[in-house]
């Protein structure tokens, strides 16, 4: 496999980074399909759901990468949800299988280039670093052989009993002021309260905890929480921008807890498209601040420190 730079790339490598990934999301919300949905309303996946992680950390993927992995498992037919890098293989004790093909995900990061630099010394001010991505190559653990044992085993999904109260423990673990009643779901920021119908306004009850994932995506936005910008009327860019977040930590939230993810919102595609097309950087922003929204929402769950290792930013770095 060749070796894999650590350096920046080029401006022209960068925004192809960028552009490639937003052309997938938009090729595929035009088709009708949400990418961080609809895998797992089909037959064709085998792996449980669950969120894609790192099999020699344990850490799970974040932001776009779970999105890009998710469409990885479905289109090859991978049987489970770990990743492994090539040196990573190797240095279990196993290998990547000759011949195998690896997904390419990403890591966020900045530098400052000597350009800006000068000019900051000269002028006297703060140099501005400059955001970029970073491509590294993963591999499924289905693509590996020789693993231990432990890491090359599936884990089986969980009793189907124990889903729907999980999910509504983890609403009452949040402390929220989390309302049910009237006939439609909302978040109010001005009055800091979720509100959804009661599950039997549902045609299917399950619905009902996946409504609420959404709204409590939109709750974690708060000043006092992770302070997004919630401030967009509807119809408007930032309001779309929000939508695109909680539909996202939603989806996110339910795999967390094995739990199909449904989509919240369908009729926004239109803006979402809109917005992406405007701006090849909006998915992985939104996609990151989704996870940043789902990883502290599932944060109130018991013993989660030890449960839940989320990669920091939009991905995580090789292991040496």
């Amino acid at each position: 496999m060749p070796r894999q730079s650590h350096h920046p790339r080029s401006g022209s490598d960068r925004t192809n980074l960028y552009d490639d990934i937003t052309g997938k999301i938009i090729a595929e919300l035009e088709a009708g399909r949400i990418p961080w949905v609809q895998p797992w309303g089909t037959a064709a996946a085998k792996a449980p759901l669950a969120m894609p992680q790192n099999a020699s950390t344990d850490r799970r993927y974040s932001g776009i990468n779970v999105l890009i992995l998710w469409g990885a498992v479905i289109e090859h037919g991978f049987s489970g949800q770990s990743w492994l890098t090539f040196r990573q293989a190797l240095s279990l004790g196993g290998n990547v299988r000759k011949g195998e093909r690896g997904t390419t995900v990403v890591y966020a990061d900045r530098f400052i280039p000597d350009d800006e630099k000068k000019r900051a010394r000269e002028n006297g001010d703060e140099a501005q670093a400059i955001p970029f991505l970073k491509r590294f190559t993963v591999f499924n653990t289905d693509q590996c052989e020789n693993l231990p044992e432990e890491i090359a085993a599936v884990a089986p999904p969980p009793p189907p009993g124990m889903i729907e109260p999980q999910a509504e423990a983890l609403i009452r673990a949040t402390g929220a002021d989390f309302r049910i009643g009237g006939g439609r779901a909302f978040y109010s920021p001005p009055h800091d309260f979720v509100q959804v119908p009661p599950p039997a306004a549902y045609f299917e009850p399950i619905n009902w905890h996946r409504t609420a994932f959404h709204e409590l995506g939109h709750w974690s936005g708060h000043p006092s929480r992770l302070g997004r910008d919630m401030a967009g009327s509807f119809g408007s860019k930032s309001y779309a921008r929000e939508e695109l977040v909680a539909e996202m930590a939603g989806a996110f939230i339910c795999a967390s807890l094995s739990i199909v993810p449904t989509v919240r919102h369908a009729d926004y595609i239109g803006s979402w498209l809109e917005v992406l097309r405007e701006d090849n950087r909006a998915i992985v922003r939104a996609a990151s601040a989704a996870s940043k929204a789902a990883e502290f929402i599932l944060g109130f769950q018991p013993g989660v420190d030890q449960q839940l290792k989320v990669a920091s930013a939009d991905g995580e770095r090789e292991a040496a």
